[in-house]
């Protein structure tokens, strides 16, 4: 589904803003032309992103660069804040310590540019696997050899026990732990989503994400293991070139807690794409067991509480879906009364899971 640009402004304004704000990025520079500037249908709900070709000379020498604006959304929002300093930050810690990241250029606070802040980063080449239709549907991981698509899954899983095996203090990460009173990482994260369901719901009752999160309060897990979380794990948020991933993105949801969830996030919203909307799992997908036996090779560690964070990603996956249903009823694609918010393909999916 499409990002409509909170700024409401039109590309060509767009295309304008950016030279003279690349200009004062590349004093040296003349001759400079932003081309081809795109708003990509594939980007989700949560951020505002702009595709376009960056040509200049520098001493007389012709110069080019594919690059990524992602803006700090506006107006109805999925999450309650949206920090794209911190993602930035993030990004451009990780790149330098073997994560496949794009290159970080330059990032801007000052709103008065594109109307919110922004970062700039290099585009990389590649496909990433489609949300719309969810690409055991349709799309072009479809269409590929199963070959292929194991090596897209052991990439991507590869790539997120590298970011799990990163030395947080060493790196200076800290800064991504969850901002909330709690003893523990988990118990600062559930805190927040509590806050987070509250002001998504805005006193309205949910039949599904309440009796989760009572659960989940009342069976946290103990003495975890603490290390980078992504977040948003998951191989829809990978450039993948020939099987291998060359780009992990979407930062957003970052902080520290026990890595599994990562773990559980990327298996959950793998089943959500297919068993999730009643569509066979493609061939060469390796098996969940399959999958937490390589993850346990290559993190050294056991696995032990992976059952109570695909409840936890099915929750929080379910308050963001709230979010999502107010955008979508805002946008006009589904009516004012529309029961998405609490029947969706997340929803029955969650009571499975609190029933097993």
């Amino acid at each position: 589904m499409t990002v409509q640009r909170p700024q409401g402004r039109s590309l060509d304004e767009s295309q304008t803003l950016l030279t003279k704000w690349l200009a004062t990025k590349l004093p040296d520079a003349t001759d400079l032309t932003v081309a081809n500037l795109s708003n990509p249908s594939a980007t989700g709900f949560s951020s505002d992103t702009l595709l376009f070709d960056l040509a200049w000379k520098e001493q007389g020498v012709a110069r080019s660069e594919g690059l990524v604006v992602r803006t700090e959304p506006r107006g109805a929002t999925v999450f309650p804040e949206y920090e794209i300093a911190k993602q930035y930050r993030v990004m451009d810690i990780l790149r330098p310590a073997g994560i496949p990241l794009p290159r970080m250029f330059w990032l801007e606070e000052d709103e008065s540019i594109l109307g919110a802040p922004f970062f700039v980063m290099g585009r990389v080449d590649g496909r990433i696997p489609t949300d719309s239709p969810p690409y055991h549907s349709g799309g072009w991981v479809t269409e590929i050899s199963p070959d292929e698509r194991t090596s897209i899954w052991w990439s991507g899983l590869e790539a997120m026990a590298a970011i799990h095996k990163l030395d947080v203090g060493a790196l200076g990460l800290d800064f991504v732990d969850t901002p909330v009173e709690g003893r523990t990482p988990l118990e600062r994260q559930l805190a927040y989503y509590r806050d987070f369901l509250s002001w998504a719901l805005n006193g309205k009752s949910h039949p599904t994400c309440e009796p989760a999160l009572e659960w989940l309060v009342e069976n946290q897990p103990t003495d975890e293991p603490v290390g980078l979380c992504w977040g948003d794990a998951r191989i829809g948020n990978m450039i993948f070139d020939q099987g291998k991933c060359v780009a992990v993105l979407d930062w957003e949801m970052v902080t520290l807690g026990n890595p599994e969830q990562d773990l559980a996030w990327y298996l959950f919203l793998d089943r959500h794409h297919s068993e999730g909307i009643n569509t066979p799992r493609l061939e060469g997908f390796p098996s969940h067991e399959e999958t937490v036996a390589r993850y346990e090779a290559l993190t050294g560690r056991t696995v032990r509480h992976l059952h109570y964070y695909e409840i936890f990603a099915a929750f929080r996956f379910g308050v963001i879906m709230i979010r999502v249903a107010e955008q979508l009823i805002g946008a006009g694609i589904f009516p004012a009364d529309s029961d998405f918010a609490t029947n969706n393909t997340v929803t029955p999916f969650l009571t499975r899971l609190l029933a097993e």
